[in-house]
């Protein structure tokens, strides 16, 4: 998917979210609104049929109510009721008992509220046909709802032109990031493989000028031109592994990698500079431990544990393997200060480096971004990276990935 495409895509479902929160606020409202109405109208019935028990002849009912009144000569009823009317069982319990009766009853097919009660020694009963009532709930709902369709609609559109104006420089600032690594890639790609080609090509020349005298140093030199093809390549995996974690739209290939294996070559890559330090590096693992994903980024995440561990470490740093009810477990120890208190919890973040000053003794300033990298590659393998133990007598990091089946 291109950024365009996920930029719309986004802000559709952004829209989505706020047009359905509209609507949910709107149909609550409705109810509300519907509900007041219904009550008030039920009152209005209530009030009308109470009024009207109190006429001396059902002449004199108001439009669209029927009354019927029982007195000792007879029984008066409008001229103009509906079929059925007086309901006749109401007019007799409430005659024998002189309880009032308030019920829905159906005359001429049509549903209407009857109070029958008795009033002033006769027994009165009063229908209110419940169709204006219905009639104006309609009108209500219909109204509610014709002002919602468009509100509603409005809403989901205004919501997608404010989401594409307030995600469009985030995603700009993701073209530019995007952008950015890959042109640095690119920039450097020709320089790495012209650093391989000339240590190849000066590599192969040796034996060819080698002299007796010489012959240690030559041997020096061709080792450590050795190492710096090896180191090339894997620069040129870092730069693969670092576009590809750049673009969404692809993902390198993976394959079954011993973690035990990844462990002691980059152990041996960073050997030199712990030699330099004075820091001792020892890979211990109960044999292989294979993990399904890419060889550089794990690689990558193994280095950079190991390279936080050498800052450090005092005398020793150890790396250890194993498999784990189903998870491939690397930690990672040292015999440091361990982390200061209070950074245990962002010691993952970009930026957030552990150490209390900007450079080491060696001058090489820290950026805090090894253990946000280590933390981006475990997550892509779908594990965790997190801090195992710390205290004065070191702090142990602990990898986990889930381990591949053989």
């Amino acid at each position: 998917m291109t950024d365009a495409g996920g930029l719309r895509g986004a802000a559709l479902r952004l829209a989505a979210g706020f047009a359905a929160l509209i609507l949910a606020l709107f149909l609550l409202l409705a109810g509300v609104v519907t509900g007041i109405v219904a009550e008030a109208s039920h009152q209005a019935l209530l009030q009308k049929l109470v009024g009207a028990e109190h006429i001396d002849s059902p002449k004199d009912a108001p439009l669209g109510t029927y009354v019927a009144i029982v007195t000792p000569g007879g029984t008066l009823a409008s001229e103009n009721a509906p079929s059925g009317f007086p309901a006749q069982k109401d007019l007799s319990t409430v005659a024998a008992s002189g309880q009032v009766i308030q019920a829905t009853r159906s005359f001429g097919g049509q549903a209407y509220i009857v109070r029958t009660d008795a009033d002033s020694g006769r027994v009165v009963q009063v229908a209110v046909s419940q169709e204006e009532s219905q009639d104006e709930l309609y009108r209500v709902v219909l109204a509610l709802a014709l002002a919602g369709i468009p509100t509603v609609v409005g809403a989901a559109l205004i919501g997608w032109w404010m989401s594409l104006r307030a995600m469009r420089p985030l995603a700009e600032a993701l073209a530019l990031q995007r952008r950015f690594v890959a042109d640095a890639g690119h920039e450097l790609r020709t320089p790495l493989t012209l650093l391989s080609t000339r240590a190849q090509m000066l590599h192969r020349t040796l034996p060819a000028t080698q002299q007796a005298p010489q012959q240690p140093a030559l041997e020096e030199v061709s080792e450590g031109l050795e190492e710096i093809v090896s180191d090339t390549k894997t620069l040129t995996g870092i730069l693969e592994d670092l576009l590809l974690a750049a673009d969404p739209r692809q993902d390198a290939e993976r394959t079954n990698v011993d973690l035990t294996a990844a462990a002691r070559d980059a152990a041996a890559t960073l050997r030199p500079e712990a030699d330099a330090r004075g820091v001792s590096i020892r890979v211990e693992g109960d044999g292989p431990v294979p993990v399904h994903g890419v060889r550089v980024s794990l690689s990558r995440a193994i280095l950079a544990l190991i390279s936080n561990a050498l800052d450090h470490a005092r005398t020793t740093v150890t790396i250890t393997t194993r498999t784990e009810s189903g998870w491939a477990v690397l930690d990672v120890c040292d015999d440091g200060p361990g982390f200061p208190p209070g950074t245990t919890q962002r010691a993952f973040e970009r930026f957030a480096s552990s150490r209390a000053e900007s450079a080491d003794e060696t001058g090489r300033r820290h950026y805090g971004l090894g253990l946000a990298l280590v933390a981006e590659v475990a997550h892509r393998h779908g594990g965790t990276v997190s801090i195992a133990t710390t205290g004065p007598t070191g702090a142990v990091l602990r990898l986990r990935l889930a381990a591949a089946t053989r």
